[in-house]
């Protein structure tokens, strides 16, 4: 939450700078105001929050407390879901602007809103009506009290109606709401804000001229979802603040279902608190998954059943392999030999990955600077090919140092200082030499100079090119040159160049390694990405056949369990029927059916029944089965056929 507040800061001060600019004359009735009242202008602030829609929610609910808390009490927040209508938006608008409940059951007061005992009309006359009297009594108030409102709401506060959906009102209810407001803009100081999940251009796709026209549009545009979710990657993932981490093919489902879904943070931070869920659920050990100072009070209170669970991890075992003959017989069946030893492994990996960041943000300064990104643009892209696999054996690095070995001097310099001050950052000491050696390359390459003797020896074989003309000489002069450029020195400059190289190459060696390969990282690591996927990739069909198929297993009554592929009579009557519909072909007689649910249904009951209650009984049981039918044919399951009346087309096949 705080991240994305201080995301949304820059957007927020905008439109309240934007809010203060355009009613700061209402009171003055400054020469600007009469000019706009002149041609009815309506004050309007575009919003384009693009097409994360899910995100929206969560920017206006800021922005209407940062509005509420500072500016005006009066802010309105629509949907075109509750306004299919004229009435009904004035009804919303003055029901949120009031704080009143909407009167929508009598016909009598059907556009009224109800204040106290008072039903007043939904309409501008009302709304301008009852404004001037809150501000009058505002004006009337108490010097104490009128100081502390004026504190956080302007004199005469605007009126500020937020679309929270603009595209999805109709254009009717927009142009008439637009005419109606511009007509009494003069005597209410109304602003409106609409919030854009697609283009500016869609204003004028709805409105037509006369009607756009009445507005005074600024636009203003939110941070690009995906800068949106690199922040919060930054913030929560690549920092060692937080001792809970995501695996590698775990944040690639997250970030893949952002890309290709709906570019939702909301969504992507929702599915990152299921896997912090998921993880202390169900790994035993993730009590060892806190900060370094809790490491280890909770190390030495592990029972022997959880020192039993440290010794079943695959990293542990991998740890035990190579130690010594002692030592592994004391890891395996001393508890006070492990957790001294539990300790240290965790205290390693919380050094880890404070090296780790740091080190990926220096890599990242300088495979963000080539061109073509072989790594990826985004530091999230970096971090999850450094958790894939050892990212100095990848085609992608090795081409990356190629162009890195090609950059010049300047680009060189601001990279290297950019890495000095990552690593400065660092509270402990062990990037102290690390500094000092970019220092000194930077100390270098402030003093470096290029010799002139080797400027003209590379020079001369194309002067002699150009003064050749015949074929001997110039095919003997191109050789020549060959020849000179394969035994060229390299330059004093492309020396240096090739020594920051190698030496970041040497840092990302030794400080890159994949979590999977240290020690104890499934304390910490949430890797089921199969378990992960099952939670957010809905499959809605597998879910309707295991419910209809074995309604046992989400009722969790095991009565309804029927093995063999029977079909219990106790089961709802919808999956008997949907049961039996699988036994069909194409088309589906419905009197067979009928029959066949009938007989499933009646397997339980007496035979020496009456007459009349036989008779009762069959018309409840064909109400039944027609409920049942409706119902599949609803789920999709079947529609009617028009080759034969009295009969259904199925719709699925194939197993789920």
């Amino acid at each position: 939450q705080q991240i994305q507040e201080n995301l949304n800061k820059q957007l927020l001060d905008n439109l309240v700078s934007f809010l203060s600019r355009s009613h700061s004359g209402f009171q003055e009735k400054t020469t600007e105001w009469t000019c706009r009242m002149k041609f009815r202008e309506i004050p309007t602030a575009a919003l384009v929050l693009g097409v994360n829609v899910t995100d929206h929610d969560l920017t206006f609910r800021g922005l209407s407390d940062v509005l509420q808390d500072n500016i005006t009490p009066y802010v309105a927040l629509l949907e075109a879901k509750d306004c299919p209508g004229i009435k009904n938006l004035m009804q919303k608008l003055m029901g949120q602007l009031m704080k009143c409940d909407i009167v929508v059951d009598s016909l009598e007061y059907e556009d009224c809103v109800q204040v106290s005992q008072n039903k007043i009309p939904c309409s501008m006359p009302s709304l301008i009506s009852w404004y001037d009297s809150v501000t009058k009594k505002t004006d009337s108030e108490t010097p104490s009290k009128k100081k502390n409102s004026s504190s956080r709401h302007w004199q005469s506060p605007p009126v500020v109606v937020i679309f929270k959906d603009m595209e999805s009102f109709t254009t009717k209810v927009l142009q008439d709401f637009i005419v109606i407001s511009s007509q009494h803009i003069h005597e209410l100081p109304l602003v409106l804000i609409f919030g854009i999940a697609t283009s500016p251009m869609i204003i004028h796709r709805l409105l037509p001229h006369s009607v756009s026209s009445l507005l005074c549009i600024e636009l203003f545009q939110s941070l690009s979802c995906k800068e949106h979710l690199s922040t919060i990657i930054d913030k929560l993932l690549l920092t060692s603040r937080f001792p809970f981490k995501l695996g590698e093919k775990v944040l690639q489902v997250l970030i893949n279902i952002f890309l290709y879904h709906d570019f939702s943070v909301h969504n992507f931070i929702k599915g990152f608190q299921l896997c912090i869920v998921e993880h202390f659920y169900s790994q035993p050990l993730s009590v060892l998954c806190c900060h370094l100072v809790d490491i280890k009070k909770r190390v030495y209170s592990l029972s022997h059943d959880q020192c039993e669970n440290i010794r079943r991890l695959p990293s542990f075992r991998r740890y035990v392999e190579k130690q010594d003959s002692e030592k592994q017989i004391e890891l395996l069946t001393n508890d006070s030999f492990l957790k001294e030893e539990t300790e240290k492994l965790l205290e390693d990996l919380h050094v880890y990955h404070e090296n780790y960041v740091r080190i990926l943000r220096c890599l990242h300064v300088f495979t963000s600077s080539l061109p073509k990104y072989p790594l990826g643009k985004q530091i999230r892209e970096l971090h999850c090919a450094c958790l894939e696999n050892r990212l100095w054996e990848t085609e992608e690095y090795e081409s990356s140092l190629q162009l890195a070995r090609m950059l010049n001097k300047t680009d060189l310099v601001t990279m290297l200082q950019q890495c000095v001050e990552i690593l400065m950052s660092s509270s402990g000491k062990e990037f102290d030499r690390a500094v000092e050696k970019l220092k000194e390359f930077l100390t270098q390459f402030q003093n470096l100079e290029e010799a002139s003797q080797e400027r003209d020896v590379s020079a001369s074989p194309q002067k002699e090119l150009q003064k050749k003309t015949d074929l001997y000489h110039l095919q003997k002069t191109l050789l020549e040159l060959k020849e000179s450029r394969r035994s060229k020195k390299l330059t004093k400059f492309e020396m240096l160049r090739f020594e920051v190289v190698d030496y970041i190459d040497s840092l990302v060696r030794r400080y890159l390694v994949p979590a999977d390969e240290r020690t104890l990282h499934e304390v910490v690591y949430f890797n089921a990405a199969a378990v992960l996927r099952g939670h957010l990739n809905a499959a809605p069909r597998t879910a309707l056949h295991t419910a209809l198929n074995n309604p046992h297993w989400y009722l969790k009554n095991q009565a309804l369990r029927c093995d063999g592929g029977g079909i219990s009579n106790k089961a709802p009557d919808i999956c008997i029927v949907y049961k039996l519909h699988l036994e069909c072909g194409r088309l589906i007689n419905l009197v067979d059916w009928l029959e066949a649910f009938s007989t499933v249904v009646m397997a339980a009951e007496e035979p020496n029944a009456d007459a009349a209650s036989s008779d009762q009984v069959d018309d409840v049981i064909h109400a039944r089965f027609i409920r049942a039918v409706s119902e599949l044919e609803l789920l999709g399951f079947i529609k009617p056929s028009k080759q034969k009346t009295d009969h259904v087309a199925r719709l699925t096949w194939g197993g789920c």
